[in-house]
């Protein structure tokens, strides 16, 4: 770990222009332990100059955290690609059969969007949002856009709360209209719920899933109020009034059927509602959590009972992870034999990101928590962390072994580097709590569990066109600037409070 102890003077000047030597320290050594079989628009040769010229700079007292938040953006860099209609990020590294033009897979785009809205060139994901809605279908045999669910309007609102830019939301909202519009004539049923295929979710093979029944799953049904919600907010900023009614009426709608619909008051868990019979189907599965990913569910003691299952070793708490289904189930990981995913029990990435997302929102946005807390978010995001390893070195792979680790892909090049899921945003989002707002307030809410670090930093944050940067030093000795948790923007410091707890400051 990277020790600095400088002077108040000097950590001005170091807010200025932060030190980029724990960086350089990390891109050095992954760059020493890849062959680099793929080459795109950041060559490992050029990664530290351009992570240095776009990502947040951290530091804290776990070594797994940090090394691993690093390596997430070292490993994302390699997924930028520079197309004739613009950049775009990949979802493998490798050419895949069922990708579209450039290699390109609409299926964790709300994941690249959520963890690249922290670059402070913003260009790259415009082009990409562009991309997705004006070209990606163009000039191909199927629709690839809708090939896989969706949270693009969620994400695409939560990139413009870290980089407002009204013309750009204005510019791309009636084509975000139109593809609100298409999703309900392609998947919405009479009842108002929508229905999707497992493999069309990204998730097959699942327990409650089928690539022939319309299945009506807490997941779509997430997404779709989510990007209801989001589409209120863009109308709110552009002036729409017309279109913040029509997406109220949509999102209060769909929140009522879900839990009409897709709650079980015997397991206490949202699930999949199924096509033949109309019952629910009986399983704990990763997908209940995601109705907190966009704050759904209302603030009731019932719902947060869905939480118990992440610390029931029979349900989803794993020696590597969190699984996919419950560990309690008669057919968890019997789908593996034949099929090139698992998604009934086996750890994926992208699911791991996604309930960790909801948990955050949970012990943030809601009263009634059950029993979740923050060191209980900690200890997953760490174990997420610690499951990024292959042959001892840093690896992020497609799918694992809940018991052993074991990336169940084996030596695929196309699962290296498996840009399908988020880390970064977790640590910057959720632990350090940097919650993006549409006006001038910074807020920052913590999760860090208390007692838990002495000291951090998080700096180089680019947000509203300023430079952020959040310290906490408990003793002041880490960083010689006194004790406390200090927030500085452009260099200048806003607030100081005693203890790590959350801040709301006005930055102007």
């Amino acid at each position: 770990m990277l020790l600095v102890l400088i002077t108040s003077t000097g950590f001005a000047q170091q807010l200025a222009k932060p030190n980029t030597e724990l960086l350089k320290k990390y891109v050095n050594y992954f760059n020493t332990i890849d062959s680099e079989a793929v080459k795109n628009y950041v060559p490992n040769a050029q990664a530290f100059d351009w992570l240095s010229s776009n990502i947040p700079l951290f530091e804290c007292p776990d070594s797994i955290l940090e090394q691993n938040y690093y390596y997430r953006w070292w490993s994302y860099r390699k997924h930028l690609v520079k197309t004739p209609e613009g950049f775009i990020f990949t979802e493998f590294i490798e050419l895949v059969k069922h990708a579209g033009k450039y290699n390109s897979i609409s299926c964790a785009l709300g994941h690249h969007l959520y963890e690249g809205r922290w670059l402070k060139d913003n260009s790259y994901l415009q082009d990409y949002i562009k991309f997705w809605l004006y070209h990606a279908d163009v000039g191909q045999s199927k629709q690839r856009f809708h090939q896989f669910s969706s949270w693009v309007d969620d994400a695409v609102y939560e990139n413009n709360l870290v980089k407002p830019d009204l013309a750009f939301i204005k510019s791309i909202v009636p084509a975000l209209d139109a593809d609100y519009a298409k999703w309900e004539k392609e998947r919405q049923l009479n009842s108002g719920l929508f229905w999707q295929f497992d493999v069309k979710d990204g998730m097959e093979e699942s327990i409650s899933g089928s690539r022939k029944d319309q299945n009506r799953r807490p997941s779509i049904n997430s997404y779709m109020y989510g990007n209801a919600k989001a589409l209120v907010q863009m109308g709110k900023l552009i002036g729409d009034e017309q279109l913040q009614r029509k997406y109220e009426s949509k999102a209060a709608i769909l929140k009522k059927l879900v839990q009409d619909s897709l709650w079980n008051n015997q397991s206490a868990f949202f699930e999949t509602k199924m096509a033949k019979g109309g019952s629910l189907v009986q399983v704990r599965e990763a997908i209940g959590f995601i109705p907190w990913d966009f704050n759904l569910p209302d603030d009731k003691a019932q719902y947060a009972k869905a939480w118990d299952a992440l610390l029931d070793t029979a349900g989803f708490n794993a020696p590597w992870g969190l699984t996919t289904a419950e560990r309690r189930n008669p057919t968890f990981r019997t789908r593996g034999t034949g099929h090139s995913c698992e998604w009934d029990g086996a750890l994926w990435p992208f699911a791991s990101a996604q309930t960790l997302k909801g948990l955050s929102n949970l012990l943030n946005n809601y009263k009634n928590k059950g029993k979740m807390t923050a060191n209980v978010f900690y200890d997953e995001l760490q174990k997420y962390a610690r499951s990024h390893i292959k042959n001892g070195k840093p690896y992020i792979g497609e799918y694992q072994d809940e018991k052993t680790g074991e990336w169940l892909k084996g030596d695929n090049p196309r699962s290296s580097f498996y840009n399908h899921s988020t880390f970064c945003d977790l640590i910057i989002n959720d632990l350090v709590g940097i919650k993006p707002r549409a006006d001038d307030v910074l807020e920052v809410r913590p999760l860090v569990p208390k007692n838990k670090w002495h000291w951090f930093a998080l700096q180089n944050l680019s947000y509203h066109g300023k430079n952020i940067s959040v310290i906490w030093d408990k003793t002041g000795e880490k960083y010689q600037m006194g004790k406390g948790f200090h927030i500085y923007v452009d260099g200048k410091k806003i607030s100081t409070t005693r203890d790590l707890k959350p801040v709301k400051v006005q930055m102007n």
